[in-house]
């Protein structure tokens, strides 16, 4: 964080940056909403995050202004569980907060396929 004046100017997340195409990524889609790339950790075979461009930082910080970016996620986790082939099923998370494990504060979706999903996560 930084201060211009009195403008409080927050440091750009490292999917800002992946998407003003500052640092590298595997990109698997990209739209004029969202970007989706491949998890450099990846916690199952397929693991991809669904980045919004707009820079939403939590599921709880959410406005009804944002339910066309919300849904576009979804509608493109689906695309892309079709385009890879996941008829055996995938898993949607996001995050919110330290105690669910959010790493980055910019929201985004994770897509986890490619191996047998346990119950309860975590």
């Amino acid at each position: 964080m930084c201060f211009v004046g009195n403008l409080l100017l927050m440091a750009k997340t490292i999917f800002q940056k992946i998407i003003d195409r500052e640092i590298p990524a595997k990109i698997e889609y990209e739209d004029d909403l969202c970007v989706v790339i491949h998890d450099v950790q990846p916690q199952s075979p397929v693991h991809l995050l669904i980045v919004p461009k707009k820079p939403i930082v939590r599921v709880s910080e959410t406005t009804a202004a944002d339910e066309p970016v919300l849904g576009h996620l979804l509608v493109v986790a689906g695309a892309m569980a079709k385009k890879l082939n996941l008829a055996a099923g995938f898993r949607v998370v996001i995050n919110n907060g330290p105690h669910a494990s959010e790493s980055v504060p910019h929201l985004h979706v994770h897509v986890l396929a490619g191996r047998q999903m346990d119950w309860p996560p975590g």
